[in-house]
């Protein structure tokens, strides 16, 4: 795993590097919304508004929430809109409430059409006023509160009688007299104190006559999530994933960028690092031809993004000094005829480039022949005139295990790996010096496929 630091121009590298394959994933991404879209229909949502009079705790007013989406008021709303094919549960679903300021509750219904919803918010609000009123004298039995009401006329009919009776008694001052209407006075006091009390006691006296504030309004647009949300959600879920699964691999990459861990793999020393200019964008490569790679160099992920900008590089003259220097490491350190296999993996565009340079500097001395080895079964010609086996790859472009694989099956074709060239990229300057490599420098290129000896 990588220890790098994510920072902000990493991003800005996947976005300069990668920005055909973002866009068009970014463009799947708002298909795929749009096609979510089409599955669920649009959906529309309104609210009804309910006074509540009176002094409410707000415990009260979150019950009066559970009852107004409750069973019982949604399936009376329900009846009364007799819609077809919406069962009880899906219209529950569809019905929400909220505590507002100001003791109003807010009833939301949501329906497939303006109208339906518009509809179906009025009906709950209407039929939660009604069975509120119910319950509100604590029983939802329509016979307590007439049970209540006869209560009173009693008492009302109670104190009728006693003011008779008190008329009634002996209006002198005996004793016996005025006993008697001072216990008919203290028995209606007590009746008015009772009834004074049951009206206090009672919840419908204050908090009774729930108000619906007008009908709901018709909703004009749609309810989120609407198409165009879907779109740009599924846009930017994807264009997140993409520069994620960027980050994540770059994170979980084992390839290796320095020279030490090459050649340690490789199990031999490093003889230089060779610089390659970048190609001229439109240049046409070897693997044109196949349409694989012409997608990928399309979409622009033929290179790798993860790697450093390239530096800008001197004139052609330095580069060449740093081939001959190669070059003439190899000649002081393998006796003659220096002749030697140079192997490229398979897939390195740079390394394959720095190799044919290398060739062409040498001329003749040493005598080098390329072949490219794959590094999933890495197979190099068996050992006939060369003296050994000069690895080329770029930095940054194979993991440990992949060098391991290349190095064993040199060995299996009885090559000493006598040393390794790091490739990497340069940007040219616009003009080149006359120092530049002949045209006609003979490259001895091995096929693949038509090599043999041991594998990996």
């Amino acid at each position: 795993m990588s220890d790098d630091t994510i920072r902000l121009v990493t991003i800005g590298r996947i976005l300069r590097r990668r920005w055909r394959l973002l866009a068009l994933l970014t463009v799947v991404g708002a298909l795929v919304g749009y096609g979510t879209s089409v599955l669920f229909p649009p959906r529309y949502t309104t609210s009804a508004s309910v006074l509540l009079p009176g002094q409410w705790e707000e415990r009260e007013l979150l019950t009066q929430v559970d009852i107004a989406t409750s069973s019982a008021v949604v399936d009376r709303a329900g009846a009364a809109l007799g819609w077809s094919g919406v069962s009880g549960a899906e219209l529950r679903d569809r019905v929400s409430a909220k505590a507002a300021d100001g003791n109003i509750i807010k009833i939301s219904g949501t329906a497939d059409t303006p109208e339906r919803a518009q509809r179906l918010s009025d009906q709950v609000a209407q039929q939660f006023v009604t069975f509120a009123a119910r319950i509100a004298g604590g029983s939802t039995d329509p016979e307590a509160a007439t049970g209540t009401e006869a209560l009173r006329k009693r008492v009302a009919e109670t104190n009728r009688r006693i003011t008779d009776l008190a008329r009634a008694a002996d209006p002198g001052q005996t004793v016996e007299s005025v006993q008697a209407r001072t216990e008919l006075e203290k028995l209606r006091t007590t009746l008015l104190e009772a009834m004074k009390k049951l009206d206090e006691a009672d919840p419908a006296t204050d908090k009774a006559g729930m108000v619906v504030m007008g009908p709901a309004a018709r909703p004009t647009g749609e309810a989120p999530p609407t198409r165009m949300q879907l779109v740009a959600a599924g846009a930017l879920v994807f264009f997140l994933l993409t520069i994620i699964g960027h980050l994540a691999a770059a994170r979980m990459s084992r390839r290796l960028r320095t020279e030490p861990e090459i050649a340690a793999a490789l199990g031999s020393t490093l003889l230089g690092t060779v610089d390659v200019p970048e190609e001229p964008h439109g240049a046409q490569r070897p693997e044109d031809g196949d349409p694989r790679a012409r997608i990928r160099r399309l979409l622009g992920v033929d290179t790798r993004w993860d790697l450093p900008a390239p530096q800008r590089s001197g004139d052609e003259a330095g580069r060449r000094i740093r081939y001959r220097r190669v070059c003439a490491r190899l000649r002081d350190q393998l006796p003659a005829p220096r002749r030697l296999l140079v192997v490229v993996p398979d897939g390195d565009e740079i390394a394959r480039r720095a190799a044919r340079r290398l060739v062409a500097e040498a001329e003749s001395d040493p005598q080098l022949r390329v072949v490219e080895v794959s590094v999933d079964r890495p197979i190099v010609p068996d050992r006939v005139t060369e003296s050994g086996a000069l690895v080329v790859l770029s930095a940054g472009s194979r993991t440990a295990e992949e060098l391991a694989g290349i190095a064993e099956a040199c060995a299996d074709g009885r090559h000493e790996v006598v040393g390794i060239v790091v490739a990497g990229t340069v940007r040219a300057p616009e003009t080149r010096s006359a120092g530049h490599p002949p045209d006609d420098a003979t490259l001895t290129l091995a096929v693949r496929g038509q090599a043999t000896g041991g594998s990996v």
